[in-house]
């Protein structure tokens, strides 16, 4: 039955009820219906943060983000004033109007020739990347009770980590001193283990659990609509590519303005840890997953973070992790220059935060959800650090920016190599042994029961 046959059949089969006739209409609901779209998009400008409260800008960090990626966005800006203007008056005609124009504008935005955007070499596909990275091979036993142990410090510092950030995340490391001090290194409320980070590393589970290392983008997709109902900037527009038909990577290129925000390096420590000592694996695990909602440098730092925890299984020293962790990564992107540039100032420095304060200099008008700041974060933190457990955690809280994005990947990658005895018991035990999510059909995780998965997974695609 084609769609012209359906649709005919249920208009023949549209039988009117004389009491729907004469019910009362009631249209102002319809309308209040209709103001659901008027909220998204005034929340779409002005939000804030759920955990932290910092403030949100989801429109104009669009443009922010376009003209981080090279493209001449002039014509964009002469319409954000109207549009701030029109939130406060609640004024949600011209919000919609003004909101479909700057994406217009977006959309159809000429590149800027002279944007240093353009003087790199720009990767969209494990294909591209792998002919370009010669990966060193490890030897590794994932029958040990070390990869279990491993497995289960990585996962309960990630959590101990994104709970830390997401109290803080979205403000700058001097307003974070301004109103708790230095040093942060346990909860200042009771945890949140909630974190979409977390989210989309269950999604790739699940998937995995299906096809092991044989895994494909498609395949992640197709997880992500099955068990995803809603994201934010890069992985919501991902999503809504994907509900239209565009697989990736498409789905991670069309009209997505955050392609080289945090999302995929935020949620790609689980292809490291399910590719322990073998960093070529989990490379392509996070690139394949990657290319569902990023490209560019938002899948090279997604890769990057695998290749981190990936290593954190044979190598215990943090700053030969980072060392080791560059090499794997294209040397003609944008995203290179980062890290290499972030080494050299931990290099060139004696503490983090003369290091940080030239990161964060450098790096001032890329938005704090965008990949360059935060990994330079990650990547200053680990090597001050000095394998130390509560330094780290010090100094990724202290860094500021996306921290629940930046403190999971860096507490996971450092527990790996040292251990769930380096943990404090008083961070842990607040975790209740529960994730709890958003999924369609996993509102809670035990924490135990997603350890032990992890861990038979990767034994079993590694038979």
């Amino acid at each position: 039955m084609n769609a012209g046959q359906i649709e005919r059949n249920w208009l023949e089969n549209a039988v009117p009820r004389k009491e729907d006739i004469e019910h009362k209409i009631d249209w102002m609901n319809y309308v209040k219906k209709g103001q659901i779209s008027d909220n998204q998009i005034l929340v779409d400008w002005v939000s804030k943060v759920p955990g932290s409260n910092a403030p949100c800008h989801l429109v104009i960090a669009a443009i922010q983000a376009m003209r981080n990626k090279g493209y001449c966005v002039e014509e964009a800006e002469e319409y954000i004033e109207t549009g701030l203007e029109a939130v406060n008056n609640k004024d949600y005609s011209t919000l919609q109007r003004v909101t479909a124009k700057i994406y217009y504008l977006l959309n159809n935005a000429k590149l800027n020739k002279d944007s240093d955007y353009h003087k790199f070499k720009k990767y969209t596909s494990w294909e591209e990347i792998s002919a370009k990275i010669s990966f060193d091979e490890f030897r590794y036993d994932i029958n040990s009770d070390f990869f279990a142990e491993s497995i289960k410090a990585g996962w309960i510092a990630q959590l101990i980590g994104g709970a830390l950030g997401t109290q803080i995340e979205g403000y700058t490391k001097r307003n974070i001193e301004k109103v708790f001090g230095k040093n942060i290194s346990t909860y200042l409320r009771h945890p949140e283990t909630y974190n979409d980070d977390i989210t989309y590393e269950l999604v790739f589970l699940e998937a995995f659990e299906k096809k092991g290392n044989n895994i494909t983008s498609n395949d992640i997709a197709d997880a992500w609509l099955e068990l995803i109902a809603d994201g934010y900037s890069a992985e919501r527009i991902a999503l809504e590519n994907l509900r239209r038909g565009h697989f990736p990577p498409n789905s991670g290129l069309i009209d997505n303005y955050f392609s080289d925000w945090i999302g995929v390096q935020m949620r790609t420590m689980v292809h490291g840890m399910v590719a322990p000592g073998n960093p070529k694996l989990a490379a392509k695990l996070s690139i394949y997953d990657g290319v569902v909602s990023h490209s560019n440098s938002g899948i090279l730092g997604g890769m990057f973070n695998a290749v981190m925890v990936s290593l954190a299984f044979v190598e215990k020293d943090m700053k030969k992790v980072i060392e080791k962790a560059i090499k794997y990564i294209p040397n003609d992107s944008e995203y290179y220059s980062v890290i290499s540039y972030a080494l050299q100032l931990c290099k060139s420095y004696s503490n983090w935060e003369d290091a940080w304060a030239q990161a964060e200099e450098k790096y001032k008008y890329y938005n704090w959800i965008h990949v360059y700041p935060n990994i330079a974060a990650e990547i200053i933190a680990l090597w001050f650090g000095n394998n130390d457990f509560e330094k780290t955690t010090k100094i990724i809280c202290g860094c500021g920016l996306d921290v629940d994005c930046t403190a999971a990947p860096v507490l996971n990658i450092l527990a790996i190599a040292t251990g769930s005895n380096v943990i404090n018991e008083e961070l842990i035990l607040p975790l209740n042994n529960e994730v709890k999510t958003i999924l369609r059909d996993k509102r809670i995780i035990s924490i135990d029961n997603l350890i032990k998965k992890t861990i038979n997974l990767t034994r079993d695609s590694n038979k």
